[in-house]
């Protein structure tokens, strides 16, 4: 069995404040002293963001219907080891789930399955006594009923306005913090939800700001009371060399607690490596900074687990690949918010280009997509030029793409095998123009039944498609393979 105390920022709805509260007690509680683990209900990415910030962390994901109900626990565990505290951020209202899923990946269920007390955040600045009534149907709706154990009023009119809430809430449920409206501690919002962190100059600022907010008008004590309540845990932590496959138990057991090095080079784990490469370790550039900011933490950990050595790539400021480089990994961000700085590193995109055309193993997810396209228009219309390796263009469209998918591989290409399925979701305000060439990645279900999505070959899988490989990890057992095979991007080949 494992302790581990633990909250449920949950609301009736969107737009009461979660992020703000969960954010804010997160920073809070880190700033007290405890070491706090964030987590985030849902397949958001920019949450993560704000919550690595607030806790020194990798901000992480539970949810359902991308890494399977089963994964939930152990991913928690696995997220929150080394924390003394976690704090989950729930999604949208708290019975809010899949479409036509009867609830399912709601906050609720990924409550009930990680048996995590819920505390309420609830927007009173329209209502007053009947915000009791709301918190009472929260709490008593469910059967079995959700573990509601407190509540945090936000965006109190006046002492008085909060005064007449906490009274008819009575002792249903404690009250454990009352915030003013203050519109100085809301980040700023665009087409895609909240402005990321990392594009944010003055977030650690407004960080700051929220944390001593949140410490003067929540009851930090009682929260960490109420965590400390949940109850014990008793799956195992989620591990990427067992879900690879490996059989990790007897060699870990025989290793050094403190030896420092990575399990690798201890000789835990067998690297992959191909014959006649020398043993070397496939090197894979992973896109990140300000427009690339979408990307699983258990996704580096996978492909770090199957053997690879992982390095950063900045492609609004890098001029060139890794030395070395055997596989290119581009999540998601805002390549359309970066366009023209992205054009300009026009250095780095011949090399990408010619990379990928001398066979580069490359995944790329959403903006990654966009990335390697000839054209990105953005907000303002004006097409910026790209990689151009996949011949379609991208502009903004006229409303955003926001769906859970299910997907099923159409051919033998460099993560799938024919007839192969997975689950992700589509988060975009962007389209592709025109065909992206040869085979599809997938066939996506949606309105109007199964279409193909995005292009697939031996050496480039590119889609719309978020996946979390966690619930996938054969994905990054073939990219680390196929990048082990590769031939590393040098000098001699520019």
């Amino acid at each position: 069995m494992v302790t581990l105390p633990r909250l449920m920022v949950a609301a009736p709805a969107s737009g009461h404040g979660k992020t703000t509260v969960a954010t804010g007690l997160m920073a809070a509680l880190a700033r007290a002293g405890h070491t706090v683990s964030g987590h985030k209900v849902g397949p958001d990415y920019i949450d993560p963001g704000y919550h690595a910030l607030a806790t020194g962390r990798p901000g992480r994901n539970l949810d359902p219907h991308l890494v399977g109900e089963e994964r939930l626990v152990p991913l928690l565990l696995h997220g929150a080891a080394g924390a003394d505290l976690a704090v989950i951020e729930g999604v949208m209202g708290l019975y809010d789930g899949q479409i036509g899923g009867d609830g399912f990946a709601s906050t609720a269920h990924v409550a009930a399955v990680t048996r995590t007390p819920v505390v309420l955040v609830v927007d009173i600045s329209s209502a007053s006594r009947t915000i009791a009534a709301t918190v009472h149907g929260l709490m008593t709706w469910a059967q079995p009923p959700v573990d509601v154990v407190g509540v945090i009023l936000n965006k109190a009119g006046s002492a008085r306005h909060a005064d007449e809430v906490v009274r008819s809430i009575g002792d249903r449920v404690p009250v454990l913090g009352i915030l003013q409206r203050d519109d100085g501690i809301e980040a700023p919002s665009r087409h895609l939800g909240l402005v990321p962190a990392a594009e944010r100059g003055d977030a650690a600022a407004a960080l700051d700001r929220l944390a001593g907010q949140i410490a003067e008008k929540v009851d930090l004590e009682a929260v960490v009371r109420l965590a400390a309540a949940a109850p014990a845990l008793a799956e195992a932590p989620w591990d990427p060399r067992v879900a690879l496959g490996f059989d990790t138990l007897a060699s870990l057991a025989a290793q050094p607690a403190s030896s420092g090095r990575p399990l690798v080079e201890q000789g835990a784990l067998a690297p992959v490596s191909k014959p006649g490469l020398g043993g070397r370790r496939p090197v894979i550039a992973v896109a990140g900074g300000r427009a690339f900011t979408f990307r699983y933490a258990e996704t580096v950990e996978l492909l770090e687990a199957a053997g690879a050595e992982v390095v950063d790539l900045d492609p609004l400021s890098d001029t060139e690949l890794p030395e070395g480089t055997t596989g290119l990994y581009l999540g998601g961000g805002f390549p359309e918010m970066h366009a023209m700085e992205l054009t300009a590193n026009e250095r780095l995109r011949a090399d990408i280009r010619d990379a990928i055309g001398r066979g580069l193993p490359t995944v790329a997810e959403c903006a990654g997509l966009l990335y390697l396209c000839r054209t990105v228009a953005g907000p303002s219309g004006q097409p910026a030029h790209m990689v151009g390796a996949i011949p379609a263009d991208a502009s903004m469209a006229p409303r955003l793409t926001l769906s859970y998918r299910r997907a099923k591989a159409v051919g033998d290409d460099l993560l799938s095998r024919p007839g192969e399925s997975v689950t992700g979701h589509e988060f975009h305000r962007t389209h592709l123009l025109g065909d992206t060439g040869g085979q599809p990645a997938w066939w996506l279900d949606g309105e109007g039944g199964p279409h193909p999505a995005g292009v697939g070959t031996r050496t480039l899988h590119a889609s719309y498609l978020h996946v979390h490989w966690a619930g996938h990890p054969h994905l990054a057992t073939r990219f680390a393979e196929a990048a082990a095979a590769a031939v590393p991007v040098t000098a001699a080949l520019r």
